[in-house]
């Protein structure tokens, strides 16, 4: 045997049986019981709704009962200038209690004069939504009226709403509708300006699909239009019916009659404090339902796409 083979170490040969394969383990393969598993329990609607409906009222009502409290505390003390809430419905218990009084006169409850008020913002919001959605619509539609009537309506809706009411008893010499009136004045503007951005925002498909359908101007109109823009016009009606509330109020302060805003004001005049904080809860609660009815209109009207 020669040197370099005998350097040469042989390899082991691979065996032609496989491997056996290792054991499964015991606890891997045994399977799990059905019943340890935790069975999915859904929550019951009524739950689910009363969840959403606490946490919706139970955090304003914390905080005004927390405002209750500061103000009881700090008005509580002798010599301080405002009732207390205690004091408050002590004094205003018959009024709250028979809302609905008429002796005759302005000497009614506030059931009356809430009434009358809402009367008044009535027909001079239904003026203004109609009026307003009808201009805006011009303005957005027509670049020659946008650029005629703007700079016009920009330096009339700066005006204060009072300061139309002088012009308005000397045109109609009555005060209801001057009362009208100043709210027509007062909600138009944030209606036509929110409709004629809508107006301006439809989308060109829109009207390049009016135009292959060969749609004539009212069936644009009620179609596309206004179905496009009544997000916009909806915000403009809501803001439209807060200015209008508080024209009212303060218009009816100087028209005298009925209304609530008289009624506060001819508290003030008795100096019935704890009667105008009771009427300014009411004329609170008041708009805010107004806000929320014509917002909840606004859902409807859009299928959910307007501002809640």
């Amino acid at each position: 045997m020669s040197a370099t083979s005998a350097n040469i170490i042989p390899l082991p040969v691979a065996s032609a049986e496989p491997a056996a394969a290792p054991a499964p383990a015991t606890a891997a393969a045994e399977p799990v019981a059905a019943d340890s598993a935790p069975a999915y329990q859904p929550v019951p609607r009524w739950r689910q709704h009363l969840a959403a409906f606490a946490r919706t009222v139970i955090p304003p009502l914390l905080t005004i009962a927390l405002l209750l409290l500061v103000w009881q505390l700090l008005c509580a003390r002798p010599g301080a200038s405002l009732p207390a809430p205690s004091k408050v419905l002590e004094d205003t218990w018959q009024l709250i209690s028979d809302p609905f009084f008429d002796n005759g006169g302005t000497d009614k409850g506030l059931f009356w004069h809430m009434l009358a008020s809402l009367k008044r913002v009535a027909y001079g919001y239904a003026i203004a939504a109609v009026v307003g959605v009808a201009l805006g619509a011009l303005i957005g539609c027509s670049v020659w009226a946008m650029r005629g009537l703007d700079p016009l309506f920009q330096v009339l809706r700066t005006i204060p709403p009072l300061a139309w009411l002088p012009l308005s008893l000397a045109a109609f010499r009555d005060g209801e509708p001057s009362a009208i009136f100043v709210i027509f004045i007062t909600a138009v503007w944030p209606i036509i300006i929110n409709t004629a951005v809508g107006i301006r925002n439809i989308p060109q498909d829109y009207q390049n699909v009016a135009r292959v359908l060969r749609m004539n101007a009212w069936e644009y109109s009620t179609i596309i239009m206004l179905p496009a823009a009544a997000p916009y016009i909806f915000t403009g009606l809501r803001i439209g019916i807060g200015l209008s509330w508080l024209a009212i109020v303060a218009a009816e302060m100087l028209i005298g009659g009925t209304g609530i805003g008289f009624f506060i004001w001819d508290a003030w005049n008795s100096s019935l404090i704890s009667d105008i904080i009771l009427a300014l809860v009411y004329v609170g609660l008041t708009g805010f339902f107004l806000d929320r009815l014509i917002a909840f209109a606004g859902r409807l009207a859009t299928r959910g796409t307007a501002s809640a």
